[in-house]
């Protein structure tokens, strides 16, 4: 293909224009869409910033579940109180009933129907009584209150049960007050 003269000159033209001339004046001064670099001090400060923000975060966080901690302990019992309640009420009507009745056997059949109602309400609670008696002695479950002589068959065995003992799974809860043989 032959290029004339006049084709070359447009082209000429068209490389050198005055617009252009303005553009790569442009380009060399800094504009709203090229990022400049931050200086050091602006780098500090946004760095300084970061920090106070991220610091008084950690600070509302911390505040905030040591709170919700002291709900838990003030709440976490509580269903096991809604749970005694209705046991409270029992007694309170076999108090009432036993003062307008004089048959003792059905007293004693309420007092055995709220005590097992209670039974019931430490088992699902996981709470299970310490038993303890014709077996060994357990200093890590039991509290010796007394020592009866009681032949060699019963040395170092529990004999009596003077107060009893309770467990929550693993963890006693209350030691059991015995009496063992010597």
């Amino acid at each position: 293909m032959k290029k004339n003269k006049n084709t070359e000159q447009v082209e000429e033209q068209e490389v050198n224009t005055p617009q252009d001339d303005n553009m790569a004046e442009q380009s060399a001064q800094p504009s709203d869409n090229v990022a400049v670099e931050p200086t050091p001090e602006e780098q500090i400060a946004a760095w300084k910033d970061k920090y106070l923000r991220l610091q008084a975060e950690f600070d509302n966080f911390r505040k905030r579940t040591i709170k919700e901690k002291m709900e838990l302990v003030e709440r976490g019992c509580e269903g096991a109180w809604k749970s005694i309640l209705p046991i409270i009420d029992d007694m309170e009507r076999a108090i009432a009933a036993s003062k307008k009745s004089d048959d003792i056997e059905a007293l004693r059949q309420g007092e055995e129907l709220v005590m097992k109602k209670f039974e019931s309400v430490l088992q699902s609670a996981k709470i299970t009584p310490i038993d303890c008696i014709d077996k060994p002695f357990n200093e890590e479950e039991q509290e010796a209150v007394a020592r009866f002589a009681a032949g060699d068959e019963k040395r170092g065995l529990v004999i009596d049960c003077v107060q009893r003992g309770y467990k929550l799974g693993e963890h006693v809860l209350r030691f059991a007050k015995v009496v063992v043989g010597e």
